[in-house]
């Protein structure tokens, strides 16, 4: 059976230059037969892509062989099928957009807490524990007594920082995300505002879920990621979900019971919100998807669903 190494990374460094990293970066993955997104700013780089491992090893080499990206960290995991289906390498204004200018997460960010020591910080009752992600996200898995700020884009996060009052409760914050970039620019967030003890878990959830016994673990369900394994518990394991396309949310073996669950269409969460032209392009897709499969072959569809 093929394994594919999947490598998520992500680094906050001045790349004034960044747009004329691109070609080269592209052309050296797609040499390698890898395949993902990654994403270049001014601010940094960031993604996550997945191949042969040797081929992954080359791309991480060439990323490091810039200077400035030379101490570039990345956590690994390994998936049976095909994450990705093409390789896109993408400029952007923000490696990870929260929509809000002058946040320097290189050089303000929070402290970092090792995954070992999380635990301790997180069950210190006088420090608020907020997750950063997105609210399909949290559904399926958090760690215990977090804080769901119930956003559906990281662009809401500031908002609900200051709308909620929340942050003036507790004297201390701890924050997480899947691994590690958005609580970079949250925690510097929070310390432009004047909130100065801020801690983020280093590297995010995945590290955590990696390197934390579940004898020992506070993290309750499954991280949602952004690739067809669609989710991972301890030991980075692919967990039990499935990808609902109409919606993006995660769905279970229940929600495949639904009487409002069509395959590659809807899910109970998403039925009543679709569109009948939604509902029908959707069917469409599936059936291509379906007759491609039945050729053996792969429809760029499916790709398209997962990023």
């Amino acid at each position: 059976m093929s394994r594919y190494l999947v490598a998520a990374l992500y680094k906050f460094v001045t790349l004034e230059d960044y747009a004329q990293l691109q070609a080269p970066l592209l052309a050296v993955s797609q040499a390698e037969g890898v395949m993902g997104t990654l994403l270049l700013a001014r601010e940094g780089i960031n993604g996550t892509i997945a191949g042969p491992e040797a081929g992954i090893r080359r791309v991480l080499d060439h990323i490091r062989s810039e200077p400035r990206l030379s101490d570039l960290s990345h956590k690994e995991s390994w998936a049976t099928e095909r994450p990705f289906l093409r390789m896109k390498v993408r400029l952007k204004k923000e490696i990870v957009t929260m929509g809000v200018k002058n946040i320097d997460p290189a050089h303000s960010a929070g402290r970092y807490v090792e995954a070992g020591d999380w635990n301790a910080l997180i069950s210190d009752p006088d420090v608020l524990v907020v997750d950063t992600r997105n609210d399909y996200e949290v559904e399926i898995g958090t760690f215990k007594g977090a804080v769901n700020p119930n956003t559906t884009s990281f662009r809401d996060f500031p908002k609900w920082v200051e709308d909620s009052g929340i942050m003036a409760t507790k004297k201390k914050v701890a924050m997480f995300c899947t691994g590690g970039v958005r609580c970079e620019k949250s925690t510097a967030y929070l310390r432009q505002l004047g909130i100065e003890e801020v801690y983020h878990l280093k590297d995010g959830i995945l590290k955590y879920l990696e390197s934390v016994p579940p004898e020992d673990s506070l993290w309750d369900g499954q991280c949602f990621v952004f690739d067809e394994r669609v989710s991972v518990g301890h030991g980075l394991a692919q967990g039990p979900y499935d990808l609902c396309h109409g919606c993006r949310h995660a769905i279970d073996a229940d929600d495949k019971q639904s009487p409002l669950y069509e395959p590659g269409v809807c899910c109970p969460k998403c039925h009543d919100k679709l569109s009948d032209d939604q509902k029908a392009r959707f069917a469409e897709r599936q059936k291509q998807m379906e007759l491609a499969k039945a050729r053996g072959e792969i429809h760029l569809g499916h790709a398209a669903r997962s990023e």
